[in-house]
């Protein structure tokens, strides 16, 4: 039975991958993003894999779009089986370079847009008692970098507000899964048309992958209950640095991470940004750092097969421990004189 999926931000980046992902399974997926015409690109490019595609021009921000794009794909698709939340937006300035009406625009599609997806796939989920949401989360929502305030304030906010659902559902026994996948870094097109106020233009910070990778990882987390799924060993090493170390790791980054975070040709204050109105052009699925852009990660693959591995090891250090006992060959062993 073909799956019917929902993918919020599909129009570029990590979500474009994610539609190109479920349709290889034959899904049949909804394409929610602000720009028709990028869907409609998308939607080719699904049919052309072996899905089928819907485009559902939205903006998430606005709880009444989300809910018109849910009703339209459960009347032309079917009962949503999953739903994906990726869309965001961001600002790279400093805080007091931010106005409150770009912090707010940032926080209404990164935050409230998640909120809004949750709510209409939920809605359509819990009276089934059935289905699967995604949360595409980021290391950034436990360790905050600088100059991206907003970016890693909607994050940690997803996280927060997920964490309070997943605790409602599990009190009304509700089969509804809730699953967030966090990632590294991840070459998109968001570091060639977000807005900006630093002197070089943006870009991710090392290790940087494809967003193949995220997307195959999001693709498994739907399926595999588990409550959270990290990618990359940058993503592990900074939640578990922050939880040891914050202090050391504010201070690291003040050092390191303005520079870190941008690239040596100069940014245009011209240039259009996607925050408040689409950009026409470079709706696509990499961003610029091929070059340096990692397609698989060892991490994810063993974090993939852990229960493998445990049990692997488990098994190894109980056959350590019978082959270390004295007598394993032929019962006791008598002390010699």
């Amino acid at each position: 039975m073909r799956e019917i999926v929902v993918v919020t931000g599909a129009s570029a980046g990590v979500g474009r991958a994610v539609a190109h992902a479920f349709a290889r399974r034959g899904a049949r997926i909804g394409l929610i993003a602000r720009d028709a015409r990028a869907l409609e690109e998308v939607r080719g490019e699904v049919e052309r894999l072996g899905g089928q595609g819907l485009p559902l021009p939205a903006d998430v921000a606005d709880a009444a779009q989300v809910e018109s794009a849910a009703e339209r794909a459960e009347r032309e698709l079917g009962p949503i089986d999953i739903w994906v939340n990726d869309a965001m937006a961001t600002v790279f300035a400093p805080f007091d370079a931010i106005t409150p009406e770009e912090f707010r625009r940032a926080t209404d599609v990164t935050y409230l847009g998640y909120v809004h997806g949750t709510m209409a796939a939920l809605k359509r989920m819990k009276p089934r008692d059935r289905g699967t949401i995604v949360q595409v989360g980021s290391a950034l929502a436990y360790r905050s970098i600088p100059l991206q305030s907003p970016y890693c304030g909607a994050k940690a906010a997803i996280r927060a507000f997920t964490d309070s659902l997943r605790c409602e559902l599990l009190h009304d026994r509700a089969q509804v899964r809730l699953t967030m996948v966090h990632l590294p870094a991840v070459n998109t097109p968001q570091f060639d048309w977000a807005l900006t106020r630093m002197p070089g233009k943006p870009r991710p910070v090392a290790p940087v992958y494809q967003p193949e990778l995220a997307a195959r990882a999001i693709v498994w987390a739907a399926g595999a209950g588990r409550r959270e799924v990290l990618v990359g060993p940058a993503t592990v090493l900074a939640i578990w640095a922050n939880k040891f170390a914050p202090g050391l790791i504010d201070r690291y980054l003040a050092r390191t991470n303005y520079q870190a975070q941008q690239r040596s040709r100069p940014a245009s204050p011209a240039a259009p940004s996607n925050l408040f109105q689409t950009v026409g052009a470079g709706h696509r699925t990499r961003g610029s750092f091929d070059d340096e852009a990692r397609e698989d990660s060892l991490q994810w693959t063993l974090s993939r097969h852990r229960r493998w591995l445990a049990a692997g090891a488990v098994a190894l250090g109980l056959a350590a421990l019978a082959l270390s006992r004295p007598g394993r060959a032929g019962g006791r062993v008598r002390p010699t004189r």
